[in-house]
């Protein structure tokens, strides 16, 4: 009968363990990175905003300025439409210690380069697109 206890408790540590890793990853919410590339490569201006802040800062071609999310669609909507996207493939990615994320990766299209810088902070206990610049090869 201990052996039986023995192999309960384990398997209750284990669920719990489990179940604890899933609450983790549920506060972290969607996974922001993969959808903006796969936004990124689709040209979908749509989805992109979805991982936007309600204001974001963005730079096109060393245009910068805040804009609403609204606002920040239809101008990614309208580079989307002069370079439409051949590829988008990230360079790299970290974190900082205070839980900012960044992004750099090289957007293709038929002629030319756009590297593109990403900071995405959380916000109310999500993490969101603060910044992103397009800033041609």
């Amino acid at each position: 009968m201990t052996g039986t206890i023995k192999i309960n408790k384990v398997l209750l540590s284990v669920l719990a363990v489990l179940l604890l890793l899933r609450v983790q990853l549920k506060a972290q919410g969607p996974d922001i990175i993969g959808n903006t590339k796969l936004a990124l490569k689709t040209g979908s201006s749509r989805e992109l905003s979805k991982n936007f802040n309600d204001i974001i800062e963005l730079s096109i071609d060393g245009e910068k300025s805040s804009y609403s999310k609204q606002h920040a669609e239809i101008l990614i909507k309208e580079f989307f439409k002069k370079h439409p996207p051949a590829d988008f493939q990230y360079v790299h990615q970290g974190a900082s210690k205070e839980g900012l994320k960044y992004a750099i990766g090289n957007y293709s299209f038929s002629g030319g380069e756009y590297r593109v810088y990403m900071l995405i902070k959380r916000f109310n206990g999500n993490y969101l697109i603060d910044t992103i610049e397009f800033d041609k090869e």
